[in-house]
């Protein structure tokens, strides 16, 4: 089993390989265009960067109960007190008959369980701006109506939300318009930024190379262990 010192040094190693010959790659590609390509590795990326913290973690535990990490979908179903404002009968009278087929399959980018627990979400992006903060707080509202209890995360290469956010310091205070999105929720999501700097459109990552920080992935894997605990 990898010590946390093997789990941080790997990690580096594949997001600088990674990072370095992205550009390249994408140019080579055929199928797809450009941007999309450049957007989807760094989005694997981040998912596997998500994955090996949460591993290092549980192997800090040492526990014999058994770690989960997938996507797979949940199905949300649809909120019965919904119907009551439907003001056609007809539609309403057939949404009855037909409940069981009424749902949303939900996923974020990576669901933790031990064992049956739904332990925590983590949403995984290249970069994060407030727009898209929107849609990450509307997908864990609906996650947490049914896993109350679930912890839920924003892992960022680049932050674009303003504040601190891209500062990494042990304190974050975040930004005024991101606070006041999340005010609207009654849950907090921990929002974890991999790079230094806040993300500048002209000088991408895999033109303009930005250090992927040691002691960062170790305070990350720190306050997993601190939920992890939790269901040992």
């Amino acid at each position: 089993m990898n010590t946390r010192q093997e789990y941080i040094s790997n990690i580096i190693q594949t997001y600088n390989s990674v990072v370095k010959v992205v550009d390249k790659d994408a140019h080579k590609s055929t199928s797809r265009a450009y941007g999309g390509i450049i957007r989807a590795i760094k989005g694997s990326l981040v998912e596997h960067i998500a994955e090996e913290l949460v591993n290092a973690a549980w192997s800090e535990i040492k526990s014999v109960k058994k770690l989960t990490i997938n996507s797979k979908k949940i199905k949300i179903p649809l909120d019965k007190s919904y119907i009551d404002s439907i003001t056609n009968q007809e539609v309403k009278e057939y949404i009855q008959k037909n409940i069981n087929k009424y749902y949303y399959g939900l996923s974020v980018d990576k669901h933790v369980f031990i064992d049956s627990n739904f332990v925590f979400g983590i949403e995984c992006k290249a970069y994060t701006e407030n727009a898209m903060i929107k849609r990450i707080m509307v997908d864990f509202m609906l996650l947490k109506k049914y896993y109350p209890n679930i912890h839920c995360f924003l892992f960022q290469l680049e932050s674009q939300l303003g504040g601190d956010f891209a500062e990494l310091n042990k304190i974050t205070y975040g930004s005024y318009s991101t606070h006041t999105i999340m005010s609207y929720f009654n849950f907090p999501l921990n929002i974890i930024t991999f790079l230094k700097g806040e993300r500048k459109v002209d000088k991408p990552i895999h033109k303009y190379f930005k250090q992927l920080d040691a002691d960062k992935l170790s305070e990350v894997i720190d306050k997993l262990i601190t939920i992890l605990l939790h269901y040992k």
